[in-house]
């Protein structure tokens, strides 16, 4: 069997000393998270990125060495296992070829070949590989074959006992390892995509057009040409497969299989090798290479999905401070909800500037109040219909106040996924599911990461074909994801909700329930060590969470910091060290940046852990996110109608595909800026130039309002 830690090592690159430790810590319930921050001294500062490659390989490589566990019982059973085939089960790297070498030997649906052996025709088909092995000078199939013939066991002419022979042998040569994992290389490197849009879509009504004579290389395909396809397919508009040289494949399989040089045993294997490709093979080796080429495609798009979502959740808050949160509406209204600096919701008001002049002054009058009575200092406009003219309502009502309220447009995705959710419901179980939409809004604005985490990622929209890939790995790369970003900026223990609280490391629901229960009932954290009075936070989850819990104005300063407890008191040495009180640690950066690392190492606490220390207490409490800004639409331009090619606009990136960008330039549809304009050099990879929430200067370069597309560009004008 493998040696996994051993294997490991050599396709990660690392120290065996980094893999045995990552995994140990693993199997002891560290988080990714907690090891890449606080244990730097143990896994040679691996990063969360190797720490989550190194926990899905190995995964997969347990899972493989399971599987072969498995198989090579069944064989064994079986009275099939022979030294040389548990030879290349032990040494299977990949499972595909794994279920290559078990096929011959799994249990499987009546078959041809099961029938012809159950009418004793598998002598004939022994004879007949005999021959043609031996290289026979002349022999007579009729003749053999008719010694097979029988009427009780329904074999009645020669033919038929040829047919039945020949079944059996197309079944073994279909089954063998070595000849399917050419001729899937082969269709992976010589086959192509071809795709027909069906004929009941006529040329222009369809958003597949491009696919309506498509044809590339299998290895070129972009995933998301493949997703497309995929998608395409299941939606009944077109059909897509593998186009190749069939003859060549024969080719191939005849130079393996064909030993004799007799006419007559060529002649029938060669028939018998055409029904084995067309029948056993041809259709199962195509399904085998889209799928692979799936799981690639997959991968990509879920990549870009994560890389997409992380932007997002790390986006720059516009800061904890008194906000007014507007869900705009024509006939319905805009639903108005009032948070304060903690995020907690106020008031609610309805107010119609989009209908009569009467109602347009009197919910004036109301936003005003609105503002003065809370001294407003934000205001979120969610980016749906009627945004627009909202945003220029709010901007007149801004002319006749005093205060200098920064409006904002936010994106709204997802925010109705989350009003109707249950996560809402339990938050605001006497508010409209529209003021909860509102209050959404606006607690996006104060802080993306606190709210975006209560809405599945799926319904954000920063991913592309996020239905037509892996659920399972989906779910599990976002979640990742989620938890990290939670993780890399730090939690506010007496501010975080429950579901924020939860992908904090080691906090698991239950215990998440808990800390807001304890926190209602007793009042806020004073310091993190009150943290195990949490029922059911014991010790171990207390090592991977407390790092990663702030407490802003408790008992020790410490706690506002990602300097986790265990490392106290080598912080409370450096300040004994200095002459400093611990409660003015934070205040002397200059002093920390002389001291000498080494004199604080022990057999625990490293440099690597220390240098982080320094660099916490140089900036305590800090936000790890950017700094906030955000984009600026033209008053005039509010339609798609609006646009003219060669406008230059300012637009925020709302997604980034493989193939380029989407940009909110406030019309109610992004414009695309495909990968060709994103920059004057060439880009291979948009994310390399452009992430989700960044606000960029772009370009009309066409307008297709019947299809709804915008097509722009960030390329220098000529």
């Amino acid at each position: 069997m493998l040696n996994i830690p051993q294997l490991l090592a050599t396709e990660l690159d690392l120290k065996p000393h980094q893999v045995q430790n990552a995994l140990e810590l693993l199997a002891e319930g560290a988080t990714i998270p907690f090891i890449a921050r606080y244990r730097k001294e143990r896994t040679g500062e691996m990063n969360e990125v190797k720490l989550r490659d190194l926990a899905d390989r190995y995964t997969y490589l347990t899972e493989l060495e399971a599987r072969k566990s498995v198989i090579l019982s069944v064989i064994a059973d079986q009275n099939k296992l022979t030294p040389d085939l548990k030879a290349k089960i032990e040494s299977c790297f990949q499972k595909t070829e794994l279920e290559d070498l078990y096929l011959p030997f799994r249990p499987k649906r009546r078959t041809r070949a099961t029938a012809a052996r159950e009418k004793g025709l598998e002598p004939l088909a022994e004879l007949i590989k005999l021959l043609n092995s031996q290289n026979a000078a002349s022999v007579s199939l009729d003749v053999e074959a008719a010694k097979y013939i029988s009427e009780e066991k329904g074999v009645k002419t020669i033919e038929d006992a040829l047919k039945g022979a020949a079944d059996i042998l197309a079944e073994e040569v279909a089954e063998k390892a070595e000849l399917r994992a050419y001729l899937r290389d082969y269709l992976l490197e010589e086959g192509a995509f071809v795709s027909q849009i069906k004929d009941d879509h006529p040329e222009g009504t369809t958003k597949f057009e491009m696919y309506r004579n498509y044809q590339t290389r299998v290895k070129n395909i972009a995933p998301h040409n493949l997703l497309a396809l995929a998608r395409g397919e299941t939606e009944g508009v077109l059909h897509f497969e593998i186009s190749f040289d069939d003859n060549v494949v024969l080719s191939y399989l005849e130079s393996k299989e064909i030993k004799t040089k007799n006419r007559v045993i060529r002649d029938f294997y060669q028939r018998m090798l055409k029904d084995a490709f067309n029948r056993l093979l041809k259709a199962s080796l195509m399904s085998e290479v889209i799928s692979e080429k799936k799981k690639i495609a997959d991968i990509e798009s879920i990549k870009t999905f994560e890389a997409n979502l992380r932007e997002l959740l790390l986006s720059a808050p516009a800061g904890m401070k008194p906000t007014l949160a507007i869900d705009p509406g024509f006939r319905t209204g805009c639903k108005v909800s009032i948070l304060d600096q903690t995020g907690k919701f106020l008031e609610y008001q309805a107010v119609f500037p989009h209908q009569a002049a009467e109602q347009r002054l009197k919910a004036s009058q109301t936003l005003k109040n609105l503002i003065e009575k809370y001294n407003i200092e934000l205001i979120a406009i969610g980016n749906g219909t009627a945004s627009r003219e909202t945003d220029e309502f709010v901007s007149q009502v801004l002319q006749t106040t005093e205060r200098q309220a920064i409006k904002v447009m936010v994106n709204e995705s997802g925010a109705s996924i989350y009003s109707a959710s249950k996560v809402a419901l339990a938050e605001f179980p006497d508010l409209d599911v529209t003021v909860r939409g509102a209050i959404s809004i606006g607690r996006r604005l104060q802080d993306p990461l606190a709210e975006l985490v209560k809405i599945d990622p799926k319904s954000i929209g920063v991913g592309q074909y996020q239905h037509d890939v892996d659920q399972k790995l989906l779910k599990k790369k976002l979640d990742e994801t989620v938890e990290s970003c939670v993780n890399f900026v730090g939690v506010d223990l007496n501010m975080a909700s429950k579901e924020l609280l939860t992908f904090v490391s080691g906090i698991t629901p239950t215990i998440a329930n808990n800390i807001v229960a304890y926190r209602n009932q007793q009042g806020a954290f004073k310091n993190r060590r009150e943290l195990l009075k949490v029922p059911k936070l014991g010790p171990k989850a207390f090592e991977q969470a407390a790092g990663f819990l702030r407490i802003r104005g408790g008992n020790n300063p410490l706690d506002n910091t990602a300097v986790h407890p265990e490392s106290y008191p080598v912080v409370e040495a450096i300040a004994a060290d200095l002459n400093v009180p611990l409660t003015q640690i934070t205040q002397i950066a200059e002093n920390l940046k002389k001291i000498n690392l080494r004199k604080y190492v022990t057999d625990t606490v490293g440099e690597p852990t220390l240098r982080d220390i320094l660099d916490e207490l140089e900036k305590p409490g800090r936000d790890p996110r950017a700094e906030f800004k955000y984009a600026t639409f033209k008053e005039e331009i509010k339609e798609i109608s609006h646009l003219k090619v060669g406008m230059e606009l300012e637009g925020v990136v709302t997604n980034v595909a493989n193939f380029g960008a989407f940009v909110d330039i406030g019309v109610h549809q992004d414009g695309l800026v495909h990968i060709s304009q994103l920059a004057d050099r060439y880009i291979d990879d948009p994310q390399k130039v452009v992430k989700v929430g960044q606000v960029v200067k772009v370009r009309v370069l066409e307008i297709n309002e019947k299809l709804k597309r915008i097509s722009l560009s960030m390329k220098s004008p000529k």
